[in-house]
């Protein structure tokens, strides 16, 4: 009789509520929330009450229609559900830890999900940015970086601590956290004009009729959202799967720019993956600032291989930027014509979406970022259905170019090469003659420097040139005539000519086992061969740029058995051994992947 009487006053404690208007808040993750105007009284759910009334919090649980209206919403959305529990295995530890630094209930955590959808690459219409959504001034006042390389505002472990900073300071303020959820919707201001117009009530569900409308329902949400992680099982909502999880990856620290592209390249790891884990690189590009240190996150696999060829991957990617000549254009000054330049032209392909295809995935397969795949698609988030079509745009470059006429010839000599002086001439001077060079049809200063051995700076300090800028038949001083520049021999990772195999393509050969057996890439292989697909023809001579012997494990070696147990995985098995790399275990037992199989009987050379 008593539990009746007490249900009976539960729900009539409700029945002032019943008239009010639930709004749906205005964030990325719930803008397609339908609104509802009012919500009816046979809507509460004893079940939901009781089970919220279980959860562990610190924050305020109460259970109410509002709440009720957002768990019946949620509870329909099996699908978006089910890929926030996948997202969460990543950028839970992240939450937990910069929240736990600053004393904030471990509820918290929930809130990039109202927020963000949790997607870091996350952009309101307002411009708000991020998991957390940040707009740029109050990001800028916390510390977070934002300039035309990186924002910082989409660095979960960056954004999580300037979160945490902010709830901080509203807690010192108003003391209570549903009031601080609501002003990091609406505002500290906003909620401040509520207590006053509330005649200076401090609870949010007594001032939340003078809040703006979004944040009515933004509270509410949030409390459905705990409820939803709490029992999802309950609703028969299964998690998707993981991609990866943030305890199985590292950071280490960048000493040169390079791009994602040359990273993947060189990793053999898909630029999706290394742009899912590094979303504050805007551009595809890890910068390097001299008076400040950016990290690049990666699988824990990925790190080993890095830190122990990092000599290796730096002298590549400076041989690839020396590689590259940015062009220049001056009016109404006869320079060097630019007609030798390769003409870039965009392609546009189209794309139908398959089942299990993902933004990610699609940018991946045609070497595109995905922000460029949302533009050209009009796509406002990274939601694609099965069977649509995408637009894909892809520039194209003419592979050979026609060499323009006269250019000086490099003649090979031994380990070096010297620059030939048919455009050159002397010039007597007081102590030594000078070299002088003739500017020719395609030159720059960027050339020229190289063709001689000098900085593009001393090119200039020589003729005293202020800009980079170039006349057709100018004559420029390139250095004295005992120190003619010698130009090393550069190929894809400057190496000796000792590093430089011919290996002749044997019967039962593939490019893959061949990689393999140096310890580089196919991709590598067809770069430097000029290979445009997998086949190569028994005989056919390859270049490897390579330090590494073939494969193989001298009988003089002492060698070995590692017996795989189960939890094992192969950076915690290189580990066991000093000096042994991941990518060493993998070579001596030809594994491509990073998957292992208790029972597994792996060789370990020493």
């Amino acid at each position: 009789m008593n539990r009746t009487l007490l249900l009976f006053l539960v729900l009539l404690s409700f029945r002032s509520l019943a008239q009010v208007d639930v709004v749906t808040p205005d964030t990325a993750a719930l803008s397609q929330l339908p609104v509802v105007k009012e919500i009816p009284f046979s809507s509460f759910n004893l079940t939901s009450k009781q089970r919220l009334d279980s959860i562990v919090n610190i924050v305020p649980l109460p259970y109410n229609e509002y709440v009720q209206h957002y768990i019946d919403i949620f509870t329909g959305s099996k699908s978006m559900i089910a890929n926030m529990l996948s997202r969460s295995t990543y950028y839970f530890p992240i939450f937990e830890k910069a929240l736990k630094a600053y004393n904030i209930p471990d509820e918290i955590k929930y809130l990039p999900i109202i927020e963000s959808k949790m997607d870091p690459m996350a952009v309101s219409r307002h411009g708000a940015t991020g998991l957390w959504q940040f707009m740029y001034q109050t990001g800028k006042e916390y510390n977070l970086h934002i300039d035309s390389f990186v924002d910082e505002r989409s660095d979960p472990l960056k954004s999580s601590r300037a979160a945490s900073q902010y709830m901080t300071n509203m807690y010192r303020i108003f003391g209570d956290w549903e009031l601080v959820l609501a002003s990091y919707n609406s505002g500290a201001g906003n909620v401040a004009k509520a207590i006053r117009r509330s005649g200076g009530q401090q609870n949010y569900w007594n001032i939340r009729k003078h809040l703006p409308k979004e944040t009515q329902g933004y509270v509410p949400a949030f409390l459905a959202t705990m409820y939803i992680y709490e029992y999802h099982k309950e609703h028969g909502i299964k998690p998707n799967r993981a991609l990866i999880k943030h305890f199985e990856t590292d950071t280490v620290m960048i000493k040169r720019e390079m791009s994602f592209k040359q990273i993947a390249d060189l990793l053999d790891i898909p630029v999706s993956q290394i742009q899912l884990m590094n979303p504050s690189y805007k551009m595809n590009v890890v910068p390097f600032y001299p008076k400040k240190s950016h990290y690049l996150r990666l699988p824990k696999d990925k790190i080993a291989v890095f830190t122990s060829n990092e000599d290796k991957i730096y002298a590549y990617v400076e041989h690839q930027s020396k590689k590259i000549e940015m062009p220049y254009f001056v009016s109404n000054t006869r320079l060097v014509s630019n007609d030798t330049l390769p003409k870039t032209t965009v392609k546009t392909k189209y794309h139908t979406v398959k089942k299990g295809e993902s933004l990610g995935l699609v940018s991946s397969k045609y070497g595109v970022a995905v922000s460029d795949l949302k533009r050209w698609n009009n796509l406002k988030s990274n939601n694609i259905q099965s069977g649509a079509r995408l637009k894909i745009q892809m520039n194209s470059i003419p592979e050979k170019v026609v060499a323009p006429k006269e250019v000086p010839q490099i003649v090979e000599k031994e380990e070096t090469v010297v620059a030939s002086t048919e455009n050159t001439t002397l010039e007597s001077t007081s102590d030594k003659e000078i070299v002088v060079y003739t500017v020719q049809k395609g030159d720059n200063l960027s050339s020229i420097a190289r063709k001689f051995n000098l900085t593009v700076a001393e090119l200039k300090e020589l003729n005293n040139i202020e800009d980079t800028n170039i006349k057709l038949d100018s004559k420029l001083k390139v250095g004295k005539s005992n120190a003619v520049a010698e130009v090393e021999i550069e190929k894809e990772i400057i190496l000796e000519k000792k590093d430089f195999v011919n290996y002749t393509v044997v019967k039962g050969d593939n490019l893959g086992n061949i990689a393999k057996r140096y310890n580089v890439s196919v991709a590598s292989l067809q770069e430097w061969n000029e290979l445009k697909d997998n086949n190569v023809q028994i005989g056919k001579q390859l270049l490897i740029l390579s330090d590494t012997k073939p494969t193989t494990i001298s009988k003089s070696e002492n060698v070995a058995h590692y017996l795989v147990k189960k939890g094992d995985s192969l950076f915690k098995i290189a580990q066991k051994y000093p000096g042994v790399t991941v990518a060493d275990i993998k070579k001596w037992n030809g594994i491509n992947g990073n998957e292992l199989k208790p029972g597994m009987k792996l060789k370990i050379s020493s």
